[in-house]
């Protein structure tokens, strides 16, 4: 008998399974608290939280219930939120997401007082803030680039100017990296975090953030900017584009049905990569989870995994409260 015939009938795959311990002691990849960033919706109008229908759990707050929903999830570990904005007005301009007195800046200012060592980001789109719904300034019915990267980067120094420790341009705009690193450099911001939707896809998992967000397009979609879920190869350009314009983090948007692109953009950048697991991702877990068809624990902590197993360092995520508690109960 050869040395490899040996080898191979010797070989026992299950004995690094064999125990709870064993598997521990070998585990090749983990998720921790610290590695999820939790999504919040600050709206301008509310007085009290407003439960999300179609994302159960989930509500848009007031800017006075922020302070205490950040200490509540650095508590739990979870040491970042993302802030979406919804504003009392909208205009064609969207004249509410440039002033220091916006709701989210505000809702910045709350948060970093409740817990000054929370990684604060924000989203930097116009979507919400405009009667139209679109990422950007509408000339007819086309969107035009390079007006709607001034409202972005204005919008961003003013987040920065609030205490965002991180700011993301989601609008998928030609060259939004460039153009807020540029107005965050000039304003005197240059420690600001650019996290870049590097590859974000025009896709069907993001119906419930529409509502949660009040952000649907009124006309057409956003095809025409968004990239196409068939391609990965246009995808790689724009990584690298964000890469080469000096973004900070990349992000890969949405997560389940895209582990090819976070694995992708692993492979392609020594950045730190964070996957969206996004508002459908949630709402199909949580519906199946009322319905007993799943158990939702389990299900949410695989997907972590499958994410971090992918590359991301990184997850946005809705299940982050819940999986903090999880994974304290875990350890």
């Amino acid at each position: 008998m050869t040395t490899l015939e040996w080898r191979r009938m010797s070989e026992r795959l299950r004995r690094l399974r064999r125990t709870s311990a064993l598997r521990e002691l070998v585990r090749e990849t983990r998720v921790d608290a610290g590695d999820l960033i939790y999504p919040i919706f600050v709206s301008e109008t509310a007085v009290e939280p407003e439960p999300i229908l179609s994302m159960p759990g989930q509500s848009r707050l007031p800017v006075s219930a922020v302070g205490a929903k950040a200490r509540e999830a650095f508590d739990l570990g979870v040491r970042s939120l993302l802030i979406f904005g919804l504003p009392e007005s909208k205009d064609e301009s969207a004249r509410s997401a440039m002033g220091a007195d916006g709701v989210v800046p505000r809702a910045i200012e709350a948060a970093k007082a409740a817990c000054p060592d929370m990684v604060v980001m924000t989203d930097v789109c116009v979507c919400a803030y405009t009667p139209h719904g679109h990422c950007g300034v509408l000339r007819g019915h086309e969107i035009d680039n390079d007006a709607s990267l001034e409202l972005l980067a204005e919008m961003a120094v003013a987040h920065a100017r609030a205490g965002a420790d991180v700011v993301a341009p989601s609008a998928m705009m030609d060259h939004q990296v460039r153009a807020l690193r540029s107005a965050l450099d000039g304003a005197g911001l240059a420690e600001t975090v650019v996290m870049g939707y590097s590859a974000k896809f025009a896709s069907a998992f993001y119906g419930p953030f529409r509502e949660a967000a009040d952000s649907a397009p009124s006309f057409g979609d956003r095809s025409s900017y968004q990239h196409d879920p068939a391609n990965i190869r246009h995808a790689r350009r724009e990584i690298l584009a964000d890469v080469q314009e000096g973004a900070d983090i990349l992000m890969v948007k949405p997560g389940i049905a895209y582990l090819d692109v976070v694995r992708l953009a692993r492979e392609i950048s020594d950045l730190p990569i964070a996957a969206y697991n996004v508002s459908g991702e949630f709402s199909m877990v949580k519906a199946a989870a009322e319905r007993g068809w799943i158990d939702e624990r389990r299900v949410v902590l695989e997907t972590l995994l499958a994410f971090r197993r992918a590359g991301a360092d990184l997850v946005i995520t809705y299940h982050a409260l819940d999986a903090a508690r999880w994974l304290d109960e875990r350890d």
